[in-house]
């Protein structure tokens, strides 16, 4: 026997065929050549075979147990998709264009039932299906170019959902020529052509077309989305181009990049593990490939798979790698479930493989008895087991085994290969390995150039055997920090070829401990610039150490002449960058000029902000609020010496006097009170009336230790208002891109922690708790005025939202920072003269905006036109949300109501109740949303609700501007607390539809019929809303009620009631004892309906009329008893004949 050739080590990865479905294939009877298998797809629980003869075999997979069997009259099956969400659904297209929905019922145990048959493309070849895992939904498209999409309504999505349906199939699109490949992800849909790929976004109903170059051919795309490592990075697409090449493509259809696959394919093909043969590796060199991969399917977590007729491959796009590729002829179509892949050849065979770790593999084969093979496959790929990753599923004993087990005589070659393969692992224990002793055994390690050991921890975590994950190739040194910070999730392999993309890979940091989730996306800094921020760093502690020192033994005097100095220098730099910008030749020279300067002005905030960076990635630093903000105010003094900018003094001063507790308690108490005021200045003065408030509360204390206070924060607000300050929007000096990102990562972070003062000690923090939200309100809105140029405004926003709902002054800090950064746009100019439609028309075609600045202009358009401008910005949804709209008509609620009922009409009916559920956040919205639309455009109180608190007659009838807004907040899920709580609103302002419904959602049912009684119509007592008694006693009570209610009270009643009906009363429908007593015989039968009347002692009660309807219910009863009996008796006969 010749010796093994010897595979490079950059392989790590096999295919395997470790078993032979040929067997199944026999048993199914699909290896004839009268039927065979047409198509194939796969789940995690189900492998569907689709025949020539339009049967569907589903056969589990889990031991190859159960088979369902689905029979098809419409043609052979040409595709099918299983739902990998819900995999109780599998859709099937047939020959003749159908597409059928089966339901599989498995969890009930009953017969699988078809839900709905397609006829869209009917006379048409179906070349592609998709599902929508989400809102289970079937894409479907054929050779014309035509895209459907088949919403499905199941009796498990609940009664909503389960209703009929006017139109369940729509027309996504047609696009130029067939559609070769289709793939949905996350509200997008990708559709692959033979010209081009497009993406849809199915919920806007917007379309794009992927690069501008087209191709002529079958060429994929897929959806590639990202793992857990990636944090909130959004998917990718690729797109099969050309010549081995594909495209990387954003979620928002732009190509970044194109990858060339050509040179990389010139490698010799890796043997396939079969059990049929024995693999063999030719070492001869190949050329460049130049393939079209005719489709493209994501495989595991960093690996797109794809074939041609040459053979299988496999790619790393992200890092332009080829995983493997190997020789697999005749291949028709290939379906791919984690790191399983099944085959379907073009003879109707079907193959299973397996993407395995080498390691794995040969783990796998020693555990069946495959001693040869397993041998050979070590041979072969002897760099792969040679190294220290696959030591802990392949230790030497097993390969002692191995050896142990080959047959000396006819394979002494193998074993020969074996022991020199077995002479280069080095023992656990040997004395060569002392280096490594103190590494556990739950950690593996690789060498670096440099001789560093580079550990990585395993604690806790165990390989999945059938795990092809690459994560290891593509893991930055942040992400394993990461890891190691949240939970060390799952076992990272560490291979031996690490690409050198891997290590500049930035991920989102999402610290759950902190409030607002806030992301902290900072960029690991390369060792240079660490030593040298360490270097600069204690260089500028000792520096500014000795300034301390100094500045805390100066008089208090002399600290607050520096620090107007400061405040004026700091002013007249921001004016002289504005002068600078008029005159724009100047600048050009000043600017080239100062930039030395400005690079000197920035270096100590630089260094110290490399320096808070570092200490927040420290996780015991991370995972801590508190130490979290100690960092930040120390950083912050060098934001405010830079940029010569002071916070007002409350924490230096006023918190630092030793006050009573009581004392402390009254002030606050006044400053509440003022502060409770209706504000009656203009919008103008907000900040300023703010601050008067406060110093008026403080200057109402008798102590000197107060007055001390009030003084200080006076000479704090009159330097402020004597140095004209302004708005920061730009900023003061030329910052460079990189410090910009992290200086507004700190600054938001600052905010969004309450980080304004700049020292920090526990009697500070107490006080400032104790001065909420007084001072932190006045002090947020000062911290946005200083630093707007570095804020984000979008998680200024969130923040604002959530933590100051009730300090009004801060949102309205923010708008006037918008609108100070809006002041020259061509929207602001155009609304001093332009009508409204104009405006909103400029807004859509200067579209899309930042949220941030369309808020801006919405608040200018507000103010301007008051609620009529309210309407249109519903079409500006999710760039203005509700709760922005709620802010800007906070004096005016009718507003946003009117907005909230147009937003949710434009929606779908069937999509308006989920639609406004996601808007409620928080939860408190709902009651508040409800009262509002109970109390506006509704019928007056006095008319729905009498002086005993009972319904008017037939006051259900009224109208009411949001009724449909009202019944849709009711029929949302909440908890039994606020389904009560609304139902008490709806019965103080008189709205009974929505109070009976919630009575009985509640099972409060004696009380509804009550009111039902009150209300006097018999069009309440019906099935469809439950409202119908359902027991004898409830009939008997309602009995008993109509009884008590005499003939002249039906009479006012209809009277009350006739303005609703137009002056016309119907007696049939008010509620007397006859029409509750017919209705009891229609219900339960008259012959069972009398003896409750003669009970109840009803009888005289009754008229001729009652007696005669009672006898055609008994005619109608004895006709449908015979008619059902006869039905039966005709199926029962035909049964025994078709049996026979």
């Amino acid at each position: 026997m010749t010796s093994v050739p010897m595979i490079p080590e950059s392989y790590s990865h096999v295919l395997a065929e470790l078993e032979c479905l040929d067997p199944l294939l026999s048993a199914l009877r699909l290896d004839s050549s009268r039927l065979k298998c047409t198509c194939i797809a796969v789940s995690r629980k189900w492998l569907a075979l689709g025949s020539s003869g339009g049967g569907l075999n589903l056969i589990q997979k889990d031991g190859w147990k159960q088979r369902l069997f689905l029979t098809h009259k419409e043609g052979a099956i040409s595709r099918v998709a299983c739902c990998l969400h819900d995999e109780d659904y599998v859709a099937v297209a047939t020959s003749q264009g159908l597409v059928v929905v089966w339901e599989l019922n498995q969890e009930r145990r009953g017969k699988p039932e078809r839900i709905y048959v397609s006829t869209e493309h009917k006379g048409k070849k179906v070349t592609a299906l998709c599902w929508d895992m989400a809102t289970l939904r079937v894409f479907v498209g054929d050779h014309v170019g035509k895209v459907s999409a088949i919403k499905i309504n199941t009796s498990k999505q609940g009664k909503a959902a389960a209703a009929f349906v006017m139109f369940p199939v729509q027309t996504i699109t047609t696009v130029d020529s067939r559609v070769v490949q289709l793939d949905y992800l996350d509200g997008r849909l990708l559709i692959s052509s033979l010209t081009r790929s497009y993406l849809c976004d199915t919920e806007r109903e917007k379309f794009w077309k992927i690069g501008n170059k087209e191709r002529d051919g079958e060429y994929g795309a897929c959806f590639f989305p990202v793992g857990k490592s990636c944090g909130s990075q959004q998917p990718l697409i690729y797109c099969a181009r050309p010549g081995s090449r594909m495209w990387e493509v954003n979620f928002e259809g732009e190509v970044l990049s194109t990858h060339q696959f050509k040179q990389l394919l010139s490698s010799p093909p890796l043997p396939v593990i079969t059990l049929r043969m024995d693999p063999q590796y030719k070492t001869s060199d190949y050329s460049s490939q130049s393939l079209s991969f005719p489709k493209l399917l994501y495989l595991s977590e960093h690996c797109v798979m794809t074939w041609t007729e040459k053979g299988i491959y496999i790619f790393i796009p992200q890092n332009v790698q080829v995983l493997l590729w190997s020789e697999v002829k005749d291949i028709q179509d290939i379906a791919v479930c984690r790191n399983e892949l099944f085959c379907l050849h073009t003879n109707g065979k079907v193959s299973h493989f397996s993407l395995l770790l080498v390691e794995r593999c040969v783990e796998r084969l020693l555990r069946r008895g495959f001693w040869s093979l397993a041998a050979r496959v070590c041979c072969l790929f002897q760099n792969s087991i040679t190294s220290c990753k696959a030591r802990k599923i392949l230790p030497l004993d097993k390969l002692e085994h191995l050896k142990s087990q080959l047959d000396l005589s006819t394979q002494s070659d193998v074993i020969s290969q074996l022991e020199e393969l077995i002479s280069k692992l080095e023992p656990l224990d040997s004395a060569c390995s002392s280096r490594r002793s103190s590494i556990s055994s739950h950690e593996s390690f690789s060498v670096l150039d440099s001789g560093i050991y580079r550990v990585i921890s395993r604690r806790g975590s165990q390989s999945d055997e059938d795990s092809c994950s690459l994560n290891s190739q593509t893991l930055s040194e942040d992400e394993r920090l990461k890891e190691f910070t949240v939970h060390q999730e799952e076992e990272q392999v560490e291979l031996d070829n690490v690409s050198h993309a891997s290590v500049v890979v930035e991920t989102d940091r999402n610290e759950t401990f902190l409030p607002f989730s806030i992301p902290l996306s900072f960029r690991s800094p390369s060792p240079l610039v660490s030593l040298q921020a360490v270097k600069e760093s204690v260089s500028s502690f000792v520096r500014k150490t000795t300034e301390k020192i100094g500045t805390l033994h100066m008089n208090p005097d002399v600290r607050a002449r520096q620090e107007m100095k400061a405040d004026e220098e700091s002013h007249e730099v921001t004016a002289s960058v504005a002068a600078c910008s008029q005159e724009e030749d100047e600048n050009e020279v000043e600017v080239v000029h100062s930039l030395p300067q400005e690079e000197d002005r920035l270096s100590e905030l630089k260094v110290a902000t490399i320096e808070a960076i570092n200490k927040l990635q420290d996780p015991l630093v991370l995972l801590e609020p508190q130490c979290v903000r100690g960092v930040l105010q120390e950083w912050l003094l060098y934001l405010e010496e830079t940029f010569g900018f002071k916070e007002p003094s409350f924490s230096d001063d006023c918190l630092s006097i030793k006050k009573d507790k009581n004392v402390l308690a009254e002030e606050q108490n006044e400053v509440l009170e003022e502060n409770t005021e209706p504000d009656k200045h203009s919008e103008d003065q907000a900040g300023k009336g703010q601050t008067d408030i406060l110093q008026e509360n403080t200057g109402q204390s008798q102590t000197s230790e107060a007055q001390f206070g009030r003084e200080v924060h006076a000479n704090d607000t009159n330097s402020r208002r004597d140095s004209d300050h302004v708005f920061q929007v730009y900023p003061p000096c030329l910052i460079t891109q990189d410090i910009q990102k992290d200086l507004a990562e700190l600054t938001t972070l600052c905010f969004e922690l309450n980080v304004f003062a700049c020292k920090s000690g526990n009697a500070e923090e107490s006080a400032e708790k104790d001065l909420q939200p007084t001072v932190s309100c006045v002090m947020a809105c000062q911290f946005i005025k200083d630093y707007f140029f570095l804020l984000d405004l979008k998680r200024l926003k969130r923040c604002i939202t959530i933590k100051y709902t009730s300090s009004p002054s801060v949102w309205e800090t923010y708008i006037e920072g918008l609108k100070e950064l809006t002041q020259a746009n061509l929207v602001t100019l155009a609304m001093e003269n332009g009508d409204m439609l104009k405006i909103l028309k400029l807004l859509n075609d200067l579209g899309p905006w930042d949220s941030h600045l369309l808020l801006a202009h919405a608040q200018r358009l507000y103010e301007k036109f008051g609620e009529t401008a309210v309407r249109p910005l519903i079409k500006f949804y999710p760039s203005i949300m509700p709760s922005d709209i709620m802010q800007l008509c906070r004096h005016h609620p009718a507003h946003f109501l009117a907005y909230l009922d147009s937003l949710v009409k434009s929606k779908p009916e069937e999509e308006r109740s989920s639609f406004l559920r996601s808007l409620l956040h928080p939860e408190a919205l709902r009651l508040d949303w409800l009262c509002l639309a109970v109390s506006h455009d509704a019928p007056q109180k006095t008319n729905t609700v009498d002086s005993e608190g009972n319904p008017r007659p037939h006051s259900h009838l009224f109208t009411w501007g949001y009724s449909q807004l009202i019944l849709l907040l009711i029929k949302l899920p909440a908890d039994f607390l606020t389904k009560e709580r609304m139902t008490d609103i709806c019965k103080s302002y008189g709205f009974w539809p929505g109070y009976l419904s919630l009575c009985f959602e509640l099972d409060r049912r004696i009380e509804a019929f009550t009111n039902i009684v009150h209300l006097d119509d018999m069009n309440l007592l019906d099935g469809e809303h439950g409202s119908i008694p359902e027991t004898l006693d409830e009939w008997k009570f309602l009995l008993h009620l109509a009884h008590s209610r005499n003939t002249d009270f039906h009479y006012h009643g209809a009277q009350n009631g006739s303005t609703v009906n137009n002056g016309s009363t119907n007696w049939s429908n008010c509620i007397t004892v006859e029409n509750v007593a017919l209705l009891l015989a229609k219900v339960i039968g008259p012959d069972r309906a009398l003896p409750v009347l003669q009970e109840c002692g009803l009888t005289a009660e009754l008229s001729e009329r009652f007696t005669r309807i009672c006898e055609i219910l008994r005619i109608a009863e004895k006709r449908q008893r015979a008619l059902i009996q006869s039905m039966l008796e005709r199926c029962d006969r035909f049964l025994w004949s078709q049996q026979a």
